[in-house]
């Protein structure tokens, strides 16, 4: 698999994230990262890393995560979509901030068993780290993917 094509793809698959300057910088079977540059128009009034940047990061870092994850069958996947979303954030974020995603292996399993037009639930996780490596926040993803149906099939409802 090329997760050097993959993360290349990624960088600018989402218009949102290259607007803000967002990176992805690795992508494999097991996670996904995703750096906030130090910039001073990411952050808020305080001076720390914007709340937004960070969901941002995370966002992106958990649905890399995912194509990395799938990527055996990521052609057939027809879109993933965030459902649900939980965050904590743990201190303030300073610098640059390093988004590490990753999705439940038992959900990926079941993506990769997929067949046509069938749709999945699963869970993944991004955790931000800033640039000393402090833990900065945490966030939780439910996500839905939907698999292509076969050509002439209705989509699911």
């Amino acid at each position: 698999m090329d997760f050097a094509h993959i993360r290349r793809m990624a960088n600018t698959v989402v218009p949102f994230g290259a607007f803000v300057g967002v990176e992805v910088t690795e992508v494999d079977a097991d996670h996904a990262v995703v750096e906030i540059p130090d910039r001073p128009e990411l952050t808020n009034q305080f001076g720390t890393v914007h709340a937004g940047a960070q969901f941002l990061a995370a966002d992106i870092a958990g649905a890399c995560a995912f194509v990395g994850a799938t990527a055996a069958r990521i052609a057939d996947v027809e879109w993933l979509v965030v459902r649900d979303s939980w965050s904590s954030f743990r201190r303030p974020a300073r610098g640059l901030v390093r988004a590490v995603g990753t999705v439940d292996e038992r959900a990926v399993r079941q993506v990769l068993a997929a067949g046509p037009g069938e749709r999945v639930d699963l869970d993944g996780k991004a955790v931000l780290h800033d640039a000393a490596g402090a833990l900065v926040a945490t966030f939780r993803f439910a996500y839905v993917a939907e698999l292509a149906a076969p050509a002439g099939a209705p989509a699911a409802p």
